[in-house]
């Protein structure tokens, strides 16, 4: 046993970025600040902060609604969503089952998580978030509702169908 130890330690102090040190070289867990930003993002929304909510985002960000016409800049999500947050309702979503990932350098990372809500039932979000100025910014955030597979189907009929206009003719969903 003490010789895996040793050479765990001696892997640790020539290849610190190496999975025997537990994180990449420069940042020490690096999940621990993704984990804080998420859980922030979700409370803040469950608060109906709007000010925190949106500070997570990067300038750039971009969340992708389950409609699939829902693609929101930064801004124009932020009008769309703050009559929910004026009135102190925004949504709620608990997160669980979280899976973290991350660029070469520590600077970017992707997730997905699967999340509860009293509204839709399990969802999922993923996304994208990157560091910076010292602080992790979601750049992208994609909230879906699973669908079984047995279920797809008659689903994908649904939505075709809702699509169709009365002329029988499909309806492209408007551009955002």
């Amino acid at each position: 046993m003490r010789p895996i130890l040793a050479l765990l330690l001696l892997a640790h102090s020539f290849f610190p970025g190496s999975p025997a040190s537990g994180a990449a070289e420069g940042f020490a867990a690096p999940s621990v600040g993704i984990e804080a930003t998420l859980d922030a993002f979700h409370a803040a929304a469950a608060q109906a902060n709007e000010t925190a909510y949106f500070d997570l985002f990067a300038p750039a960000g971009v969340f992708l609604g389950t409609d699939a016409t829902e693609r929101w800049e930064k801004a124009a999500f932020q009008a769309f969503a703050h009559p929910y947050f004026a009135k102190g309702t925004a949504w709620t979503f608990s997160p669980r089952d979280r899976h973290v990932s991350f660029s070469t350098d520590g600077r970017v990372a992707w997730f997905d998580e699967l999340l509860d809500s009293a509204s839709y039932g399990e969802c999922r979000g993923s996304g994208v978030l990157e560091k910076i100025d010292g602080r992790w910014k979601v750049q992208q955030y994609n909230l879906s509702i699973p669908l079984p597979n047995d279920l797809a189907k008659d689903v994908v009929a649904q939505i075709r169908a809702r699509r169709r206009g009365p002329s029988d003719q499909a309806v492209q969903p408007p551009r955002q």
